[in-house]
């Protein structure tokens, strides 16, 4: 049997255009994500942090010809761009919105096409499209489709993490190629780094599984009495939570009043054994 190929645009997202000689060196230095190797065709996933190490901004860095686009949540392009151009400083590298629309393609293999790269989080994932048409016999899906795809593999988002609430590696940044700890010094590298170092992550974001409606953000996930995290955005019967690993794992929960317990996903489950029961 051939496989479904699935094309969603995806109007959340936008990109940012990053030209001039300095552009590479001057995002070094910023984000979490090396960008002095990665190649045309490619794209990195990383965030800008607060100085704390708090996330900022997800997005993707993905080169084209002498500069680069930044695939980044669409209402937060303003304020990225400002806090982009007081970095600048001396830096010679331009910085504006641009508005290529922003697809993605899952169940295909689109590497002949140009506009395209491999999604670097994970491979079920699909690819990442800019200014690209859907590719003939794809199965046309909204984004509301792709966002559930994410939540069934239990793959966190921006509604999730927010703005200045959260660690990266509390969102998995570190599982999803989103942080590399070779590259140098960033903005909030050195919360980021001392987490890593001490090798216990105590709060993940999860998939939590239950019966019955969406349950509103911010709803206490429990184990008997005590509290095991909160929910942070979903659908019917599943959601993405953030979970005190130690607490959640392999334990009976409720939310709501309801059963529930913790999912974890294949990618995530090297990360957790110590707390797994």
């Amino acid at each position: 049997m051939s496989q479904t190929v699935t094309f969603a645009h995806l109007p959340s997202r936008s990109l940012i255009a990053l030209a001039g000689p300095d552009w590479r060196s001057f995002l070094q230095g910023l984000i979490t994500q090396d960008v002095e190797t990665v190649a045309e065709g490619e794209a990195r996933f990383g965030a800008l942090l607060t100085p704390q190490g708090r996330l900022l901004y997800d997005l993707f860095v993905v080169p084209r010809g002498d500069g680069a686009w930044l695939d980044v949540e669409a209402a937060h392009r303003d304020a990225l761009i400002q806090r982009l151009t007081l970095y600048r400083l001396r830096a010679k590298v331009e910085v504006a919105a641009d508005d290529t629309p922003v697809s993605v393609l899952f169940g295909g293999d689109p590497r002949e096409r140009a506009g395209w790269a491999p999604d670097p989080r994970l491979p079920q994932l699909g690819w990442r499209g800019y200014g690209v048409t859907a590719p003939l016999g794809a199965q046309m899906a909204s984004e509301a489709e792709r966002e559930a795809q994410k939540l069934a593999l239990g793959v966190p988002g921006p509604a999730d993490w927010g703005t200045d609430r959260i660690y990266p590696i509390e969102a998995n940044f570190d599982l999803l190629n989103g942080i590399d700890f070779k590259k140098g010094c960033f903005v909030g590298q050195e919360t980021t780094s001392r987490m890593k170092r001490r090798g216990t992550i105590k709060n993940r974001m999860l998939p939590l599984v239950f019966d019955g409606p969406a349950l509103a953000p911010g709803t206490e996930v429990l184990n008997g009495d005590l509290r095991a995290g909160e929910v942070l955005s979903g659908a019917e019967g599943r959601a993405i939570a953030l979970v005190r690993l130690d607490r959640a794992l392999g334990a009976p929960l409720t939310v709501d009043g309801r059963p529930a317990r913790v999912e974890v996903p294949d990618w995530v489950a090297a990360a957790v054994t110590e707390f797994a029961t």
